[in-house]
């Protein structure tokens, strides 16, 4: 037992990490075996719904769960700010922004709601958004206009078109509420949208918001250790990018309905996001989600001082609003200098690994697309594959005819495929409906090579000749 009052400093240097986790590999194969967890037999092509991580990673994850047991109060109250202080640093020197201007959270989703949430919305005022939005965000405007004035406006865009088509929408949609007397008090848009997984024009739509005097939310869930975030030069109001992978299951649904949002393309363990909130915009968010120990009330004549049991901090307002929020597991927190060693030291670094896996996304969505005699969804400037996904549209047909799904069984079919898709072959790859077809979503991603891929789209050829035939009307799974 340690004498004084002294406490050990908040450092994971003398945790020994063994020479074989950090051993170099190929991509493919090679890289799957030797440092991923995956079982030998599943065929994971969807990196973009649920994502894994190393087993270096993971080390480091029961590390620090090892370390928050040990020594309950003492990890959480006085080593755990300084190792959160590291995390957050190594995100900004990745991001090249101010470690000011970025705290952790568990997802994106939740700095969505801490964004909206402490806006004060009044009559006229609207939110603009595009309709491939990610769909708890467009639940969180729409539980928002329940219990306040706020207004939505959804931009309708059927892919694929082009950048410019895209931002003369968005402009056209501002420009037209404005003149109906509303204000624009927030525009939300991606980095990478989630189904279908495409590039958007992220940077010309914030300098659009920038020309408009309306903030600009980039939700950038699939954005970081995927492509270039240029966040310094771009300068949005609010950017959210998950350093994880989630997957969200439709309740009551047999077989579940499977939903993507954020990125664990960095390898973190999920949840956690970085939350970026340049310092000119920090005074706009006055409390988390739940609200934290370091919420500091407007004072009121009377009213005594609310108590905070933790350490005093000189850290800023905006820093020590986000550092204990709630109760959770905050060891994912602490693993992304594990997960930037990895990809370093492991893979190469982050062109290498960004241009491996669109190369290979760009590559299975070719092959994929010959399989089923379909296409690539793609416009004709080839903007919306410059990531590391792809979406090809499958040969089925909905409408009336033979062998054809009607409308109204479309959620069952897509639940039908993504559950034989496991059940069957072993594989999953997230399938949706856009623009009245459906698609399946790829992810590339260095564990995987293109036979994962032909495997996958070979599973899918057959399971959608079982749908024309009607098996999914069978009953059951």
């Amino acid at each position: 037992m340690s004498s004084g009052n002294s406490v050990p400093e908040p450092s994971l240097k003398d945790m020994s990490i063994s020479d074989p986790q950090l051993s170099t590999k190929p991509f493919g194969r090679p890289m799957r075996d030797a440092h991923f967890l995956l079982d030998s037999s599943y065929n994971s092509l969807n990196h973009g719904s649920f994502g894994t991580y190393p087993k270096y990673v993971q080390q480091r994850l029961h590390e620090c769960q090892a370390m928050s047991e040990a020594r309950p109060d003492a990890f959480v109250r006085y080593q755990y700010p300084g190792l959160l202080d590291e995390s957050r640093a190594a995100v900004a020197t990745y991001l090249r922004v101010s470690v000011d201007e970025i705290v952790l959270l568990p997802n994106a989703s939740v700095a969505t709601n801490v964004v909206l949430r402490n806006m004060h919305f009044k009559e006229g005022d609207a939110v603009v958004h595009l309709s491939t939005v990610y769909g708890a965000v467009e639940k969180t405007i729409a539980s928002i206009s329940e219990i306040t004035p706020l207004e939505s406006i959804n931009l309708a865009i059927a892919y694929p078109v082009s950048d410019d088509e895209v931002v003369d929408k968005f402009r056209t949609a501002v420009q037209r509420a404005k003149q109906a007397g509303k204000k624009i008090r927030l525009a939300i848009f991606d980095t990478i949208t989630s189904m279908p997984g495409l590039r958007v024009p992220w940077e010309r739509l914030v300098a659009l918001c920038r020309e408009e005097e309306v903030f600009s939310f980039v939700d950038a869930a699939h954005g970081i250790g995927q492509i270039e975030l240029d966040i310094d030069n771009v300068q949005p109001d609010f950017l959210v990018s998950n350093l994880h992978k989630c997957v969200v299951l439709a309740q009551n649904i047999q077989p579940p309905l499977s939903c993507s949002h954020g990125g664990r393309w960095l390898y973190v363990p999920r949840g956690c996001a970085a939350f970026y909130v340049p310092r000119r915009n920090q005074n706009l968010i006055r409390t988390t989600l739940p609200t934290s120990h370091g919420f500091v009330p407007k004072q009121k004549p009377g009213q005594p001082t609310i108590f905070n049991p933790l350490p005093a901090s000189n850290k800023s307002p905006f820093t020590l609003l986000f550092e204990f929020v709630a109760t959770i597991d905050v060891s994912p927190y602490l693993c992304i200098k594990a997960a930037l060693e990895f990809r370093e030291k492991v893979c190469g670094g982050e062109e290498k690994i960004m241009k491996y896996c669109q190369q290979l996304a760009n590559e299975a969505g070719a092959a994929a697309a010959n399989m089923f005699a379909t296409e690539v969804l793609d416009n004709d400037q080839r903007s919306l594959t410059k990531c590391a996904m792809t979406n090809v549209r499958l040969p089925l047909k909905i409408g009336s005819g033979k062998g054809e799904i009607r409308p109204m069984d479309v959620s069952n079919v897509i639940n039908w495929l993504a559950y034989h898709l496991v059940e069957d072959y072993d594989t999953y790859a997230s399938i949706f409906m856009h623009a009245e077809a459906l698609y399946v979503r790829f992810s590339g991603q260095i564990y995987l090579e293109i036979e994962d891929y032909r495997r996958g789209a070979e599973a899918l050829v057959e399971l959608c000749r079982r749908v024309a035939k009607g098996e999914y009307l069978e009953g059951g799974s």
